[in-house]
């Protein structure tokens, strides 16, 4: 079996050499479901792993470390969080076309539409998105050190970082106007808080990068691509802005799982990711605006990459439609106080 982006007679003999147990003769698909980085399942007949790999084309330089993923999910293999085991990392860009690296396949689903999580009942999608936001708090509970992630991240400026990074983002892949954009930036260049005090970010924490086990609790966190140290509010944000994309474009493809019966408000999820890490949100208007602004910028690179034939499996066509009004959106949360 062919994958696209996998030569199987080079990965065959690196896998045989470097993953415990494996054999060379390996079939791979790709897992659906993927919008950024590549996910396939690989197999040698008797065994099964995941692969991960960067996208085929157009990337931002930082955006796609594979290192980066296998390293936090390492770190974490010991904590509270769940991650799947890592078992080799590649950085030889011979063996596939770039770096990658290979986990275990933790049984779960990635909840991403509502009428998904409607088949369950409104009981059990709140279970679900109850312990999606514990996670989360747990996840920011951790101290880097203690995990061997000191000098993970560059926690000081991360916020201004984070507005330049997603301009570049942006700035990279330019192929229509987005009006909306420069405004949104400027008024974030212009806001940036003071910053929370650091902690281990996820990047893209969100419902569909959970693996949800048969009892409805997480079994695993996925897709690090974006982890650093910085300030932990971002991700809160980003789950909120998420939870309004989802309202905002229900029959989008991006996303609905937020939009089904029993799932955690907006203010609940605040309210008990609050209650867990005792903390307050100090211009948490900010914070959305960058959320929105970052998401339209991880969506118009996926535009321009679906443009150029760069992506791998279905619904990707309709991407590009949610970038223009959650800019405007974004515009609009910089208003907003908790």
């Amino acid at each position: 079996m062919r994958a696209p982006g996998l030569d199987l007679d080079r990965l065959g003999a690196w896998f045989a050499a470097s993953v415990p147990g494996a054999g060379a003769d390996l079939t791979a698909r790709v897992i659906t479901g993927g919008r950024s980085n590549l996910t396939y399942e690989i197999s040698d007949g008797s065994h099964v792993w995941i692969l991960r790999r960067p996208p085929l084309g157009h990337v931002l330089a930082t955006a796609h470390d594979m290192a980066r993923e296998y390293r936090v999910m390492t770190a974490l293999r010991d904590t509270d969080v769940p991650v799947p085991a890592t078992f080799a990392l590649c950085r030889d860009t011979e063996v596939v076309g770039a770096e990658f690296y290979v986990m275990q396949r933790v049984a779960g689903v990635p909840y991403r539409q509502a009428d998904e999580l409607e088949a369950l009942g409104p009981d059990r999608t709140r279970a679900i998105s109850t312990r999606m936001v514990d996670v989360l708090a747990t996840l920011h509970a951790v101290e880097p050190g203690a995990v061997g992630l000191t000098g993970f991240g560059r926690p000081g400026g991360f916020l201004r970082r984070q507005v330049s990074r997603w301009k570049r983002q942006l700035d990279a892949s330019y192929s229509r106007e987005l009006p909306a954009a420069d405004r949104l930036h400027a008024a974030l260049a212009d806001r940036v808080p003071a910053e929370s005090a650091a902690a281990i970010v996820h990047g893209d924490y969100r419902l569909d990068n959970l693996l949800i086990d048969e009892h409805d609790r997480p079994a695993a966190v996925i897709d690090w691509e974006m982890a650093t140290l910085g300030d932990p509010l971002t991700d809160l944000a980003l789950l909120v802005t998420y939870q309004r994309l989802g309202e905002l474009s229900p029959d989008n493809a991006v996303v609905n799982a937020t939009t089904a019966p029993g799932f955690l408000s907006e203010t609940e999820m605040v309210e008990r990711y609050v209650a867990h890490t005792g903390g307050d949100l100090p211009r948490f208007g900010f914070y959305l605006g960058l959320a929105a602004y970052k998401l339209a910028g991880i969506l118009e690179g996926i535009h321009f990459r679906h443009l150029r034939g760069q992506t791998v499996g279905a619904g990707f066509d309709r991407i590009g439609e949610v970038v223009e009004p959650l800019l405007e959106h974004g515009l609009g949360s910089l208003k907003e106080d908790h």
